[in-house]
């Protein structure tokens, strides 16, 4: 359709026009999400080969220091004179090894038995109110338990096998076994750049002016060094073991150390989707209104957000700074404590019921009945998220040429079509990534749900979970309740899966990414 077309189209047939397009749309941005997918990954092989084809060329053009370097780290770099460098390599490959020795060979090979073999009660002999275990992982070694009528308590854990300390400890392996495959590579490269400067005449950076090129040339890396080390150890670590974790049974009858949890493969993903009636049913009926409360969550804040912006910042209104700090005055109020509030204010015994029941008519179940408890949190919600969206749109509003009001009173627009064709497009360009973000929030919005209603109403259909739960707060419920940490695990992951791809679908599909400049 050409733009002679639309602009013939009466209001209700470029609304439709609009509507279908979008839903057409999806599928060509899924197939151009996953063309991008599939590129990377492509691009991802290409470059392990092109590294493997680097690596044994730089090992045939190398020298003898070079060579040497492949097997004794820092040796080219020490032949070549750069003695300081080459030591550094050198104790990191002896670190290296000393660490897998004394630790991290130890749990690579614990990693199948330590995590799998429940253990076995080798004697159940009392002695002075104590029992011997074993722990069929490691064979001779016991623990001691002391009976105390209602549970075990552990007198000894370090002599027991311990499945999350296992699969932590083997995940630490494996992120510092790749960091050292990094410091490798760059020692090998290290020795043959040293060698073609020195081949080409020239004399290689010492050790203090490569030191030095770490504040200068080099700064970047001086700065980003320690947020990678955090990123990898408090983002990186923990997704990678709770990634591990949705393959084994770790729930409340396989406890570390005193009960090992096995891997089971795939299983609590085909409980989650279809093996399982009830979790499955849990899972799809609470996705349902995740997406439903993301949806109005987000859109009730923006489109509100813009009319209380409007209001203020129309001409002739006076005290424009005073309503905004009122309006702020709620988002300044610590969330939780005004959920809190909002919480007591609702309850059926509280002054809203209270004067509502005073009136001659029955108590409203704000909190208690499925429909009613909905609604609640997505009214409360716009009280708490409005003044974000109200704050942003009036610095959006301020900006906004006059230029375009002035030739559209020119041609004739009356208010509410300069809205339509000036301010909303503009507000909702500059807002798009905003409403995503806003959007992803909100399906892990947890702090809403868990201070109104906790998730409740009760769901006995459900697995473990309440009619307002959304999967964040069935994921809290799952393990600090019932640690079915497993299944918590896999609706952590597949919460991930939902919200990235969400994302890349609406970003690119957006005018802010197609056309960055339109309003610029």
């Amino acid at each position: 359709m050409d733009y002679l077309d639309y602009v013939q189209m009466t209001k209700g047939q470029r609304f439709a026009y609009k509507f279908t397009s979008f839903f057409k749309g999806i599928p060509g941005a899924i197939v151009k999400l996953f063309a991008t997918i599939g590129y990377f990954i492509k691009k991802f092989f290409v470059s392990i080969g092109m590294f493997f084809r680097n690596y044994g060329m730089r090992f045939a053009k190398g020298d003898a220091g070079t060579k040497l370097s492949y097997i004794v780290m820092g040796a080219g770099n020490m032949m070549h004179k750069q003695f300081m460098k080459g030591l550094i390599f050198l104790a990191t490959e002896v670190a290296y090894i000393y660490f897998m020795i004394t630790f991290g060979s130890y749990y690579i090979s614990r990693i199948y038995s330590g995590t799998v073999d429940a253990p076995i009660m080798l004697s159940s002999k009392k002695t002075k109110g104590f029992y011997r275990f074993g722990t069929g992982a490691i064979g001779s070694e016991v623990a001691v338990f002391k009976s105390t009528g209602f549970k075990e308590e552990i007198q000894n854990p370090d002599t027991y096998d311990n499945s999350n300390k296992i699969l932590l400890f083997f995940v630490l392996t494996l992120l510092i076994t790749i960091a050292f495959i990094a410091v490798y590579i760059a020692n090998t490269k290290s020795a043959y750049k040293t060698q073609e400067i020195i081949a080409s005449g020239k004399k290689p950076m010492n050790f203090k002016d490569e030191m030095l090129s770490f504040l200068d040339e080099r700064f970047h890396i001086t700065l980003l060094a320690l947020p990678v080390l955090l990123l990898l150890t408090f983002t990186i670590l923990p997704i990678i073991f709770t990634i591990f974790m949705a393959f084994t049974n770790y729930d409340e009858k396989h406890q570390p150390p005193s009960t090992l949890y096995q891997w089971v493969g795939f299983k609590n993903f085909a409980d989650v989707f279809y093996s399982n009636p009830m979790k499955s049913e849990t899972f799809g009926k609470i996705l349902i209104w995740t997406l439903i409360w993301a949806v109005f969550a987000t859109f009730t804040n923006f489109i509100f957000g813009i009319i209380l912006a409007l209001m203020i910042n129309k001409k002739g209104i006076k005290f424009k700074g005073f309503w905004r700090t009122m309006f702020v005055v709620t988002a300044a109020v610590p969330q939780f404590v005004t959920l809190l509030i909002m919480k007591l204010m609702l309850d059926r015994n509280g002054p809203i019921n209270g004067v509502i029941t005073g009136m001659g008519m029955d108590a409203i179940p704000f909190l208690t009945e499925e429909t009613w408890a909905r609604v609640t949190v997505i009214v409360v919600n716009m009280w708490v998220g409005i003044p974000y969206t109200m704050l942003i749109s009036s610095g959006i509003l301020m900006n906004i040429p006059e230029d375009l009001y002035e030739s559209a009173r020119i041609d004739g627009a009356n208010p509410v079509q300069q809205f339509t064709k000036i301010t909303f497009p503009y507000i909702f360009f500059v807002l798009t990534p905003y409403l995503i973000t806003t959007f992803v929030g909100n399906i892990n919005n947890f702090n809403v749900i868990y201070f109104l209603t906790g998730g409740d109403p009760k769901a006995p259909e459900y697995y473990r979970a309440g009619k307002t739960d959304l999967l964040v707060t069935w994921l809290y419920r799952l393990t600090a309740e019932t640690k079915d940490f497993n299944l918590a695990a896999v609706i952590g992951i597949m919460v991930f899966i939902i919200c990235s791809l969400g994302s890349l679908i609406a970003f690119n599909m957006s005018k802010a990414s197609k056309n960055e400049e339109e309003f610029s």
